[in-house]
């Protein structure tokens, strides 16, 4: 692996945005959702009992448990906590200084400690994705305030460890498909039915659902290539394989955004691609060129050999997928004819066959990076800085191991064998962390849901039992003349779990007749979930006397026959009953809230004269206003445009004074030249000047408000390289 400067940033940068989105979006659904009057009150987490707040943080560790020495309740503390976030990854997207391991450390903690009790509302896979992403980056992350280190040559070590969450997010997304026996994954049909089955489509899903069955199927079948085979390609020693799968990744990722709305987590799988860079590629990317260097005849050869072996990878691939995939070129058709051609205990061999391999690749990748990493430390110039070098690498590596080790865990799931033959220790060790989320498991879209027709669960209202009106939520399907809507990368919560609880009976789903309980009360905090805009809820005047749901079949529309568009987006069927009509005081509703724990209890008071509370709800009020996934964006852009004219300014500021710097020395070159041809101490003494002249304009260049760590990384880098070549000289 090459120098990561530049992907280190951007990895940073990204990650700053995706806090930023995680935060604002949860934020503005929190009344609703864990308020005092939401559905799944926060303070029914924090029982008050007689511990000390050591054992309670033990216990429960959030700093919600300080909400009360703020004179805050539950709901106002979470709102500190996600506001505090928002702002904080904010002024890290916009002044790269903040992008320090500290504040990485912050904001790790404001999000565990939201997740802590955010119930089956914040149990996402991207949520977990987001806190171990999260944890990652306070190893990766510089400490830039109030100095910053000019000695930081464990960065490929700590970086190291993203691009092996990379991997284990892919792989195990593409092995879970095919370990869960769906028979819509094995027979290549799955995406017939993932866009209009996935949760809260966009528009260009219902035209990406009409392409050919044919077409369909060779996409799944490119799936499997990316996220099985793909992953291997990660810890490549070849450069351009590492570079290919990069690509490979990012389409993926961009043809699920553009078909679904997933929030962040798509934003997120592509931030941790970014660890397949390095500073050569984006380089490239930013029309920077390198100064090229004349290859010796061994080096020319060496490339020849790495090509045939990069172009031979590559055929490999090809060549097993056609072979596993009985992929056939249909000419007469014009279509490619694919199905599995393997069975489901052949694919569990070669999953033993692969999975402690691919362990031990890890094992050597990482040990190469360590290695390399000690070679430069041991290089450093200067007895303290290579002293100090030495030590932030031992540390760097021992947590880096100790990451990768405790990661083998939840690694192995999908193989008992391997996962049997782990030392118990570090079984034990991932035992004592997992509270944390440091490591998880993952594996995305297991089985195709909906393959009968795409289920959805319908709330009306009444007011005198007879006139029923549907209640419409703003992303989720309802109104069949709506168009998908377009969310990313805010995720309504409550609209991701009316997805899950159509899948089974309302009884899987607690929290549901909570909704129907705030509904019939009139919380507006709840209806706000439902619709920001109260007059476009029917009952915004008065609740609804009685409610009910149904469970409907939803599909796609197609084209006409003569190729013109629907009027409709969906066509649905009438199922079944979901949940039977109720009312204020109801006998059965009373009993669900009963069962589950869910009967209001009286909410702890707090003093509303105080300065905090009043500040909480008044920003809540006006925040809670706009839409939340204009409101994301907005705040995204205005930091992204900060961060830009701060990195203009930056260059225009170092031009500007390279520029003065090279007017105030023009005439020197015909007073050095005849200078220099008088006696040897008049040649050095001019060549002592000419390079006092190259090191004040190399000062001027290199001055900047943002580049004093990049040219500070460069200079040490610069005497590393330095001092590798005074030991081979020695040699």
């Amino acid at each position: 692996m090459g120098e990561i400067r530049l992907p280190r940033h951007m990895f940073l940068w990204c990650l700053s945005a995706i806090y930023m989105f995680a935060f604002a979006s949860l934020y503005v659904q929190i009344p609703g959702l864990y308020g005092n009057e939401g559905l799944l009150p926060a303070r029914w987490k924090l029982r008050v009992s007689g511990k000390s707040l050591l054992e309670q943080l033990k216990d429960s560790p959030t700093l919600l448990w300080f909400g009360p020495r703020l004179g805050l309740d539950t709901q106002q503390c979470m709102e500190l906590l996600s506001l505090t976030g928002a702002f904080i990854s904010l002024m890290a997207l916009a002044v790269p200084v903040l992008r320090d391991c500290r504040v990485f450390l912050v904001l790790w903690i404001l999000y565990l400690s939201l997740y802590e009790v955010g119930q089956v509302f914040l149990y996402f896979q991207w949520d977990n994705l987001l806190l171990e992403t999260g944890f990652l980056a306070i190893l990766v992350a510089p400490m830039n305030m109030p100095w910053s280190s000019k000695v930081r040559l464990h960065d490929n070590v700590t970086f190291w460890l993203v691009r092996w969450l990379l991997f284990r997010l892919m792989f195990a997304s593409g092995v879970v498909k095919l370990t869960s026996r769906c028979p819509t994954w094995w027979g290549l049909t799955a995406l017939t039915y993932h866009y209009e089955t996935q949760c809260i489509p966009t528009p260009l899903a219902w035209f990406a659902h009409q392409l050919p069955v044919w077409f369909q199927k060779f996409c799944v079948v490119g799936t499997f290539f990316i996220e099985i085979a793909g992953p291997f390609m990660f810890f490549s020693p070849i450069r351009r394989h590492r570079l290919a799968a990069f690509y490979m990744q990012v389409l993926l990722q961009v043809m699920i955004i553009l078909s679904g709305n997933y929030n962040f987590f798509n934003i997120l799988t592509i931030t941790l691609c970014v660890s397949l860079l390095d500073d050569e590629h984006v380089n490239f990317w930013l029309r920077r060129t390198s100064p090229k260097t004349e290859k010796t005849s061994l080096q020319t050869l060496m490339s020849g050999v790495i090509l045939m072996l990069e172009f031979g990878g590559y055929v490999l691939l090809v060549y097993w997928t056609v072979l596993y995939f009985d992929l056939q070129v249909d000419w007469e058709k014009k279509s490619i004819t694919s199905k599995t051609a393997f069975t489901y205990f052949e694919f569990n061999g070669f999953l033993k066959a692969v999975t402690v391999p691919s362990i031990w690749m890890g094992v050597f990748s990482l040990t190469w990076e360590i290695i390399t990493a000690m070679f430069k430390s041991a290089c450093v110039k200067g007895v303290f800085w290579r002293l100090w070098s030495t030590i932030q690498w031992a540390i760097m590596a021992a947590a880096t191991v100790s990451m990768f080790a405790i990661s083998l865990v939840p690694y192995t799931y999908f193989e008992n064998d391997a996962h049997n033959e782990l030392w118990p220790g570090i079984r034990k060790a991932f035992e004592i962390t997992d509270r944390y989320q440091l490591v998880n498991s993952y594996g995305l879209f297991r089985r195709m849901t909906g393959v009968g027709g795409r289920p959805e669960v319908v709330i009306e209202g009444s007011m005198d039992r007879n006139t029923w009106t549907e209640i419409e939520f703003m992303y989720k399907p309802g109104n069949m003349t709506a168009a998908p809507p377009v969310v990313t990368p805010h995720q309504p919560r409550l609209d991701w779990q009316m997805w899950f609880a159509a899948l089974g009976p309302h009884t899987q789903s607690p929290w549901f007749s909570s909704l129907l309980h705030r509904l019939l009360q009139g919380k507006r905090d709840v209806i706000r979930l439902i619709q920001t805009d109260e007059t476009q809820y029917p009952f915004s005047k008065q609740p609804p006397a009685y409610l009910r749901a149904h469970r409907y079949k939803y599909w796609f529309t197609k084209p006409k026959e003569d190729g013109s568009y629907p009027q409709r987006w969906w066509r649905r069927v009438y199922a079944e009953e979901f949940y039977p009509i109720v009312h204020l005081g109801d006998s059965y509703l009373e009993y669900m809230l009963d069962q589950y724990g869910l009967k209001d209890k009286a909410p702890l008071k707090r003093s509303s004269k105080a300065w905090l509370p009043r500040l909480l709800e008044h920003v809540s009020e006006h925040a809670r206003e706009i839409p939340a996934p204009l409101l994301l964006w907005t705040l995204f852009s205005s930091a992204a445009t900060v961060c830009l004219l701060n990195t203009l300014f930056s260059r225009t500021h170092r031009h500007h004074h390279h520029g003065s710097n090279q007017n105030q020395h023009a005439d020197k070159p015909s007073t050095d030249k005849t200078h220099c041809s008088g006696t040897d101490e008049d040649k050095k003494n001019c060549e002592k000047e000419k390079e006092d002249d190259r090191k004040e304009d190399s000062e001027v260049e290199d001055d900047g408000p943002d580049g004093d760590e990049e040219e500070a990384e460069l200079e040490q880098e610069e005497d590393v390289s330095s001092e590798e070549k005074e030991l081979k000289e020695k040699k």
